[in-house]
Formats: C-alpha cells, sequence, structure tokens
C-alpha cells in the first residue's frame, strides 16, 4: 500500500535513496511491528503490519507483568512475520525504532530490550520514538491532514493538541484518568468481553440504548475529568431499576440497561471531548481535526466531532483500526522522520519512561 505524503509543512526533502526503518510497539497491551519504508519520490509505503493483543478474560484488565510476559513470548513471532510480510531482511534496515513511552513500565522495558538486541545484532542505529507522537504522524500521513488540531484519545492518554514551532503543544488533557480506561473500566463492571477491545464492546452495546441517563459533566477550562463520570455510572448498576443483559422485563418497565448506560456513558464523555476540541480550533483558527488513539476508531465518536467540524466548516480526519489501535507501523513511520533529521539513540541512552508527554518531543521534522 503506496501512502503519499504532502512535503508542505516538512523539512524533509524527497530522500536520494528509499529508508527502511522497523517499529516495535509495545505500551500497553498491544505488541506491534511494522516495517515502513520512506521513497525517493516523497511517497511512503507499508509494508507490513503486524501486531498481537494480550486479551483477558471478562471482567479482568492487563497487569504490567503479565503483559510483559506476553509481549516476551510473541516478540519473535511477531518481528519474523513483519520481516517476511515486507519481504526484506534484517540487513536491509536503516534502523531500528521501538516506543520510549509513555506506558506500562515492564511491557515498554520488554520491548526495548529486543529492540536494543536487534540492533547489537545487526549493527542497526536506535531511534527512541514518543508514543503520543507515533499516533500522531500515522494519523497525518495516512488522512493528509496538514494541520489539524488533533484528540489524541486512548486508554492510558486523553489530550487536545496543535503544532507550532516544532513542538506538539498540548492545549487540553484529562486531569486524572484517561477516556479509554474509563469506558475500559466499566465494561469490566458489566462485564463485557475484553475481545477484540472492551471499548469496541461498549460502542457496540450503546447502540442498542435507549435511555440517557443523567451523569457529571466535567470541563474545567481545557481540561476534563472522567473519574467522576465512571463513579456515577457505576453507581446506576445498583440502582433497583437497573437490569443486567439476559434479565427478562417489560418494555413498559421503568429499567435501566447495560446498553443504556454505555450510550449515555460515551455521548457524555464524547460531548465534553468536542467541547474542549472545538474551543482549540477556535484558538488557533484551524478547521481541520485528527482524531487518533485507540478510541478514535470510534464511530459515534467521529460523527459527534464531524457534525462540530462542519458547522465550523471544517471537516474530520480519522483512520480505521488498522493504524487508531496501538502498532509498529507509527512507531517506524515517526522514527524515520526523525532519523533523516539526523537523529538516533545511543546504546547507553536507549532507555523508556512510564511518563513521556507529547510536549517534550522537538519536532525536527516540520517547519
Amino acid at each position: 500500500m503506496a501512502l503519499l505524503r504532502d512535503s508542505r509543512n516538512s523539512r524533509l526533502t524527497s530522500p536520494k535513496k528509499p529508508f527502511l526503518a522497523l517499529g516495535l510497539e509495545g505500551s500497553a497491551n498491544k505488541l506491534g511491528a511494522g516495517v515502513m519504508k520512506h521513497n525517493e519520490d516523497g511517497s511512503t509505503t507499508v509494508l507490513a503490519n503486524v501486531r498481537h493483543t494480550y486479551i483477558t478474560p471478562p471482567g479482568e484488565g492487563f497487569l504490567p507483568r503479565d503483559t510483559a510476559q506476553h509481549h516476551r513470548e510473541w516478540a519473535i513471532k511477531v518481528i519474523k512475520d513483519a520481516v517476511s510480510q515486507a519481504g526484506i531482511s534484517m540487513h536491509d534496515l536503516d534502523c531500528i525504532c521501538y516506543t520510549k513511552g509513555p506506558g506500562m513500565g515492564a511491557p515498554l522495558q520488554s520491548v526495548a530490550l529486543v529492540a536494543r538486541t536487534l540492533a547489537i545484532m545487526f549493527n542497526k542505529p536506535l531511534v527512541a520514538v514518543n508514543h503520543c507522537v507515533g499516533h500522531i504522524e500515522m494519523g497525518r500521513e495516512i488522512t493528509g491532514a496538514q494541520n489539524p488540531v488533533v484528540l489524541y484519545v486512548s486508554g492510558g492518554n486523553t489530550q487536545v493538541i496543535a503544532y507550532s514551532r516544532q513542538c506538539y503543544r498540548i492545549f487540553g488533557e484529562t486531569l486524572d484518568i484517561a477516556v479509554g480506561n474509563c469506558l475500559d473500566r466499566f465494561a469490566r463492571v458489566i462485564n463485557l468481553s475484553n475481545a477484540p477491545s472492551p471499548g469496541y464492546n461498549i460502542e457496540q452495546e450503546a447502540k442498542n440504548g435507549k435511555r440517557l441517563v443523567p451523569l457529571p459533566y466535567t470541563t474545567k477550562g481545557m481540561d476534563v475529568s472522567l473519574s467522576g463520570i465512571l463513579t456515577s455510572v457505576e453507581a446506576y448498576t445498583a440502582d433497583e431499576r437497573f437490569r443486567p443483559t439476559g434479565t427478562p422485563y417489560s418494555p413498559e418497565d421503568d429499567v435501566i440497561t447495560p446498553a443504556d448506560l454505555c450510550y449515555s456513558l460515551q455521548e457524555t464523555v464524547f460531548a465534553m471531548l468536542v467541547e474542549i476540541t472545538e474551543r482549540a480550533m477556535a484558538h488557533i483558527g484551524s478547521t481541520e481535526v485528527l482524531i487518533v488513539g485507540g478510541v478514535g476508531c470510534n464511530e459515534r465518536l467521529q460523527e459527534m466531532m464531524g457534525i462540530m467540524a462542519q458547522e465550523r466548516g471544517g471537516r474530520v480526519f480519522a483512520t480505521d483500526e488498522r493504524f487508531c489501535i496501538d502498532n509498529g507501523i507509527m512507531i517506524a513511520h515517526a522514527g524515520l522522520l526523525s532519523y533523516r533529521t539526523g537523529y538516533n539513540t545511543p546504546l547507553e541512552k536507549s532507555t523508556c519512561t512510564q511518563r513521556f508527554r507529547t510536549d517534550e518531543v522537538r519536532v525536527t521534522w516540520r517547519l
């Protein structure tokens, strides 16, 4: 699949030769390996994008230790599959890119160790990549968005971002838990499956909701707070009107169903996110919104954001699950952008960190 990149707003010129990178992602429960090619004509080609997800039983989350063990067990197979699909050898690579953070400590360390080992074995430079910047650059690449306001929504992050002076600046963010974490935790409360993901199953359940129950709407300037809304929606499961899935009742009964709660949670939380995104658009005068991160796959969020953007004469950009859910190709692409401006990570500094903010990265490849 060839993906063309508009060279506007970029410091990079078309390379004199193709560049190849292997990207390794493992900041949470997805282990990904991707091979990206930057071509001489300025276009990019996704050669491989392989992913394996650690899935726990319904009602359970994923612990760092167990997730790290999953990554260690699957790393060789996932990387071999990616290299095979790309039709290359490890010797063909220009660099090996890995997620430095943010994320869960033990899984990050497992993948960083794999990246360091490969770099030593094949004598390749390492490039440490910020997970959030990886999402943004992959979103820009796939959709063609030029200078959008970015809504980054995932299991561990909720941020409204805009670019200025070689930095992705955070205009607003969650003050406590991320939106994906909020949805995932409620999915566990009502015992939804974790396959393919709890957030996806919340989305499907919400489509059958008919009753909008009142929940706290907490925006504080450009920030949001989500822990209170989670506590409130959980409280409804103890209400005498609550009827778990599969419980018989008459249509005329005054009941609250899991579908009603999923619907109410989505509508309220997404309205909060649309509000702070619109404020950022007004502040910088942008007409583009780019939604990235795992929750960015949610069609209802895309729909609500699209209504707001259309009213402002703008448009929304989003990707499908191949690129919005954590993946190795976004790390390979962002790593190549950085590598082509002369950056690489010495082995002695190839660490990882659970807290690596988006606005700590110098975006050397953009004007």
